[in-house]
């Protein structure tokens, strides 16, 4: 049903828009996508991470986690992407490599295992081959060196409709036109403010995340292997630190670290490549996979803050305001990239447009089915990670109070999470395949809540002496040293 012969314009050549790219070409549309930078280099992923500059992407050389949704995606839509992307170095890593030791021995495989697997990739990595598989797609062009500088409209019963865009190529102005309009532009994006000149009211929900965000990058020395998978967490939350070990493509890794706002000491401090390292080297799960005999630092620190959870409402009352535009990606929906659901959530997005141009020419009807399924899919997973942000910024002033002591109703959730949720993924396969598959974005995330079985596996856990999990390893090891630990090992005033 959708219109013959239609030509989309995608601003913005980051995941988001070459996920639209893909999604999009169907042999009866013209994509176009505008990259407001130079082509990528003809180089390997290991050259283009050193050397590509995307300054579209500020986010492009931070750890990036590829989960489920994405890699099953990727693996049943498009077989010679996937096939690309391994023969370049990424890796998929499975459900059941993953699981601790007390659970390698109970494993049976069962259905839908398979789509629980990461791609273990560098952002750089897996941009520069999906940008070359697109480029070679039938009725898709790229235009780089090509920045947007506004819309073009017009009126038309009433109702905004955008018509193309005004680019800048190589210092010129040009005007382009299309029957449908897509920013993929990222977390800066300005159409939100070219819409709202046009007498457009987009609402927005904004929720802090309430952290800062440094990542460094390392890479294996030669004879160095992995270290062994012992039941070590390679990520935890202490309170006042957060960290996370990212594995990669071709021997990389990184590790990132994410620091309460209101930590000004430790934050201020953590972007020193020294001080970053100490802190790692204090966490036994970064500290197993960048010991310097093990691994060398590759990178400089990178930083990034200002990162707020954010819902654009395009639509008022439920009817489009502006016709013939669609946003996805962070131009529409952004999150906490710590829960590493950004890449995954913009190309399920371009998808879910391309089922809604499908499924109807009629343009408002369009913007209809596009809300409503993007709310659908990813709306549970958006509302999970506020709370989950409000709880961690709770948490961490907290750290900071030495007066601090948790109400009743607070020790029984830590309690729950502590000694129920977190030993019953160590205890009990179901449970582990349950939260994976939240964790993957396979089910929503109050799924494992609404099944009395599993309920019931987490409150036995939960009802078992500390004694007994701990002798039956059930208790992950401890993330690191407490808050005043860790300031005095590096220095810092408390």
């Amino acid at each position: 049903m959708s219109k013959p012969n239609e030509s989309v314009l995608v601003a913005g050549a980051g995941i988001a828009g070459l996920g639209a790219a893909l999604a999009l070409c169907d042999g009866a549309r013209r994509v176009t996508v505008l990259d407001r930078d130079p082509p990528p280099p003809d180089l390997s992923p290991d050259e283009a991470f050193y050397r590509w500059e995307r300054k579209g992407a500020t986010q492009l050389r931070h750890s990036h986690a590829f989960i489920g949704r994405l890699t099953a995606l990727i693996r049943d839509r498009y077989p010679d992407l996937m096939a690309e992307l391994l023969a370049e170095g990424t890796r998929i890593f499975g459900f059941a490599e993953g699981l601790p030791p007390t659970l390698e021995n109970a494993y049976v495989a069962a259905k839908g295992d398979a789509d629980m697997a990461l791609l273990f990739s560098r952002r750089t990595t897996l941009e520069l081959v999906m940008r070359r598989y697109a480029a070679r797609l039938p009725n898709v062009a790229f235009l780089t060196n090509t920045a947007v500088r506004g819309l073009l409209t017009r009126r038309e019963n009433g109702k905004l409709v955008v018509e193309g865009l005004k680019v800048e190529r190589d210092g010129s102005a040009e005007e382009m036109r299309a029957d449908v309009v897509v920013d993929a532009t990222g977390r800066n994006t300005a159409f939100p403010d070219w819409l709202r000149s046009e007498g457009i009211e987009i609402r927005e929900e904004a929720s802090p995340c309430g952290i800062l965000y440094y990542t460094r990058h390392y890479r294996l020395r030669d004879g160095q292997d992995e270290p062994a998978r012992d039941g070590t967490p390679g990520g935890g939350d202490l309170g006042y630190i957060k960290f996370g070990v990212f594995i990669a493509d071709n021997r990389h890794f990184s590790v990132t670290l994410a620091t309460p706002e209101i930590e000004t000491e430790m934050r201020m401090a953590v972007v020193r490549p020294e001080i970053f390292d100490a802190i790692c080297m204090a966490l036994p799960g970064a500290m197993r996979w960048m010991n310097p005999e093990r691994a060398e630092p590759v990178s400089p620190v990178y930083s990034m803050g200002n990162l707020t959870n954010v819902w654009r409402h395009f639509l008022k009352d439920g009817e489009p305001q502006a016709l013939g535009f669609f946003a996805l990606g962070d131009a529409a929906v952004r999150t906490n990239p710590l829960y590493g659901r950004g890449c995954s959530s913009g190309v399920v997005e371009a998808h879910l447009l391309r089922d809604a141009l499908d499924a109807t020419g009629d343009p408002a009807q369009r913007a209809r089915i596009y809300e409503h399924e993007v709310h659908r899919v990813i709306r549970p997973y958006f509302n999970s990670m506020v709370q989950l942000d409000l709880q961690a910024i709770r948490r961490a002033e907290h750290e900071r109070d030495p007066h601090y002591a948790p109400g009743l109703r607070a020790r029984i959730v830590k309690s729950f999470a502590d000694d129920g949720l977190m030993p019953a993924q160590r205890a009990d396969l179901e449970v582990s395949r349950a939260l994976a598959r939240i964790f993957h974005m396979l089910d929503e995330p109050t799924d494992f809540l609404k099944r009395p079985a599993i309920v019931a596996r987490i409150l036995r856990i939960w009802a078992m002496s500390k004694k007994a999990k701990q002798a039956r390893g059930y208790y992950p090891p401890t993330f690191g040293p407490v808050r005043a630990e860790m300031l005095s090992r590096l220095g810092l005033a408390a």
